[in-house]
Order: C-alpha cells, then structure tokens, then sequence
C-alpha cells in the first residue's frame, strides 16, 4: 500500500476486524494488572490508604499532554511499510513492557510510583492511537462493530489479567504474603506474564494489519505545517479544544463523571474486600491476602461479564438506541458498586460485578460510538486525544482530593470510597439521558463536520 487511497474504504471481514483489535487485548491486559494490584502494592510497600490517591498522580498529569500530543503526531504520522499508527502501537508496547517486568521489583513507593508513570504514558502512546485506527480502517457501517470488538478484547485481556495473582495462588503455589516493603510471589508472576501479553498481541495487530495512506489532499500540507514546531502544534490543539463539537462536549462530561466511580473502584475495590468482607487487617495478614486475591478474581469475573455482553450490546443499541442504552449500563454499573457495601457473603461480590461488567462495556464503546460522524476524519487524532481528557481530568482530581476526603471525611473507609464512586456514576447516567440528543440509527451530520472543519481551519 505505498500508492494514496483513494477509494472508499472497503467492508473488513471478521478475521480482519479481529486482527486490528487483538492488540487492545494485550494493552489492556497491563492495564488491568495495575488497576487490579496497584493499590496492593502501594499498601505492602507501606502506604496508608489516604496516601494512594496521590501515588496515582504522575501518570494522569503526564497522560493530559501524552494522549492529544500523540493524537496530533499520529495524524501526520505516514511510513511506508510502518503506516501511521502502528509505530506508536509498537514503541508504546515495548517500554509497557519493560515497565511491567520492573514494577513487581519496586523496593519503594517512590520506584513504584516512578514506573507507574512509565507504564501509563506508553501504554498511553499504545492505545490512544488504537481508537482513531478503527476509524481509519472501517466503513462508517462497521464503526459500531470495530469499537465493540475492542470491547471485546478489552474485557477477555481484563478477565484474564485480574485473574492472574488468584491462579498463580491456587494452581501454581505461588505465595500471596509478603513482608512490608516487598511484593508478593503470585503478583511478581502475574506481572511477568502481563508484559509478555502486552508486547506479543501488539506486534500481532502490527504485523497482520496494514493501513491505507493519506488520501486527504491537504496531509502534505498539514505535514508541512506540523513541521512548523512545537508552537503549530499545540495551537491546533488549543483550537480543537476551543471548537469540539456540541455532542462531544455532552458526550465528555458524562466521561467526566463516570470515570472517578472507575478509579475509586481501582484504587479501592481489592483492599476494600480484603477488609471490609474478609476482615483481614493488613498486607502482613493472610486473610487480608485471601480477600485481596479475592477481590482480583471479582474483577476478573467483571471483564468476563463485559466480554460477553459486548456481544449483544450492538443489537440492544440498535433497538433502544445509544444514549438510552449507555444510560441503563451505567446505573448498572453504579449499582453494583454501591451494593458491595450490602455484601455479607464473598460470592455475592460476582453479583454486584455483573453489573460493573455491563457498564464496563458500554464505557468502552457507546461513548465513541456516540461520537462517530461528529469528528472532522483528518482530525480524528487530536480529538481523541482531546475526548482522553475527560477520562484523566477526573483521575487526577480524585489523585489530589480525594485523600484529603478519605482521611477527613471517609475515615479512611475503602468501602465507603467504592459507593462514592458508584453515587457519580448515577449521576453520569442522568446526564446521558436528559442532554444526549439523537434519533434511532442516527446518521452523520456532515453539515456539522463541515461546519466544524471550517471553524478550525480559521482558528489555526
């Protein structure tokens, strides 16, 4: 593919669409082992829970700038035989990866936290570019389809890694205590293991995926351009951010406030089990350790529970719609959340997380679907870089205030943080409903795109 496409982008098969989306798996198999066991290794490692918040911090602030600024680059991005976002894949998943192998080693908070950063800024570099790939390869008509097949690899990459400490505790005897300042044996290995998942499934998209080059007749000169410095380039961002689109910034602020009830979940959802269901008492404990494993397996079972619901997602969208769907997923989500807190029984923890599971789901592709047809296409990039912003801004807010709320206010109640998150998460679906505007099947406004793209070529 070394000549400019011109033609309209032809149907992908199954296999293919498959092939293209099989790297998601891997990078969120490194997500899922941070967010499962970051908040574990912050706690053997010494931290007080109004301390983990802030130990999240780096990798948010770094991702605001990461995440449009390789949107941006990717856009202009064009190599021959590398294409334009398969390089980013590729560089993003072998630092991860690194990143992974050393993080179970981490003798302090400040190391941890240290590669924490690392592996959220490339992991950063791996994904954003993933969901502007969809819309480079796929006809409008399979959008839908390739953002809920992320959704699928998303929740088979999740289920398997959330399960990992679990399965290397109970298959391989692998030791899940540890002494302060140490990481345990099952979470050592799951991390290895982890690394080794994330770098192969990328290099498989990169190696069985190609890319159509620019057929936009102003690449060359946006190229040109963006060869104009650091100064051209966040001038174009700043004027895509002056000038998102109306249904981006509802679709962002519903992000706004349902991602802080996924991040308390991760920060606390593992430690708040092994405490407030199973009653152990510190990282020293084994029943803390049983529940904290536990607690993996949970989010383990959740991402199973996304998978498969990925499945029929596309049919109940079609039927109800996407806001009215979205809205329905995320009070499941929120109630599962806020129903921990009634758990008496370990195993009615798989019931709350079906609901997770169902709003996990719909999170990681009605809102871009939501999207679709309203972003300029040689621009699609920058944007989601832009749209990213509303996924870190709650991040780094929960990262700065909400130790202060933990030790001032929650007493420093993991459980009580869980249903925090769950309260916001309600407060997202409302948002969704009333403000969402949109007909059955909804087609592409191109007047708007249009519209859109004018106002920005002004503006930069």
């Amino acid at each position: 593919m070394s000549t400019a496409f011109t033609g309209v982008k032809p149907r992908l098969s199954i296999s293919q669409v498959i092939n293209m989306s099989v790297g998601f798996f891997g990078i969120q198999f490194g997500w899922d082992l941070q967010r499962a066991n970051m908040g574990r290794i912050y706690e053997n490692l010494g931290a007080n829970p109004d301390q983990v918040p802030i130990l999240f911090l780096a990798a948010p602030l770094t991702g605001l700038l990461v995440q449009p600024i390789i949107g941006y680059m990717s856009d202009r991005t064009w190599h021959p035989k590398w294409g334009r976002r398969r390089p980013y894949f590729m560089i993003g998943a072998i630092l991860s990866s690194i990143a992974l192998v050393f993080m179970p080693h981490s003798s302090t908070l400040f190391m941890a936290a240290g590669l924490l950063w690392v592996m959220d800024v490339f992991g950063n570099v791996s994904m954003e570019p993933f969901r502007a790939f969809v819309t480079d390869k796929l006809p409008d008509s399979q959008v839908n389809r390739g953002f809920i097949m992320q959704s699928f690899m998303i929740g088979l990459g999740g289920s398997i890694a959330s399960a990992l400490p679990w399965i290397f505790k109970n298959i391989f005897n692998r030791a899940n205590t540890a002494s302060i300042g140490e990481i345990p044996e099952n979470v050592k290995w799951s991390f290895y293991i982890g690394a080794f998942f994330f770098l192969s499934a990328v290099l498989y998209t990169v190696f069985t995926t190609k890319e159509y080059p620019p057929s936009d007749l102003s690449y060359k000169d946006k190229v040109k351009e963006s060869n104009k410095g650091f100064g051209g380039g966040v001038k174009e961002i700043l004027g895509a951010l002056t000038n998102m689109p109306k249904r981006m910034r509802i679709v962002s602020l519903i992000q706004f406030f349902t991602w802080p009830g996924l991040f308390l979940m991760w920060f606390y959802y593992t430690t708040a089990v092994a405490v407030n269901v199973f009653h152990g008492t510190d990282a020293n404990d084994p029943v803390y350790a049983e529940g904290a494993d536990f607690g993996s397996l949970t989010l383990s079972y959740y991402s199973v529970v996304t998978f498969l619901f990925a499945l029929v997602l596309p049919f109940i969208a079609d039927k109800l719609g996407r806001k009215l769907t979205h809205s329905l997923c995320l009070l499941c989500g929120a109630i599962g959340l806020i129903s921990v807190s009634w758990v008496e029984n370990k195993y009615m923890l798989y019931v709350s997380m079906t609901g997770v599971g169902i709003a996990w789901a719909s999170i990681l592709s009605m809102p871009y679907a939501m999207l679709s047809g309203s972003l300029p296409k040689d621009k699609v990039g920058i944007y989601m870089g832009i749209f990213n912003f509303f996924i870190v801004l709650p991040e780094i807010i929960a990262s700065l205030g909400f130790g202060w709320l933990m030790k001032n206010v929650l007493n420093n109640d993991r459980l009580a943080a869980v249903k925090v998150g769950g309260g916001l998460m309600i407060l997202a679906a409302l948002i969704c409903f009333i403000f969402i505007k949109e007909k059955k099947n909804e087609m592409i406004d191109e007047a708007e795109v249009a519209k859109l793209e004018i106002l920005e070529e002004r503006s930069v």
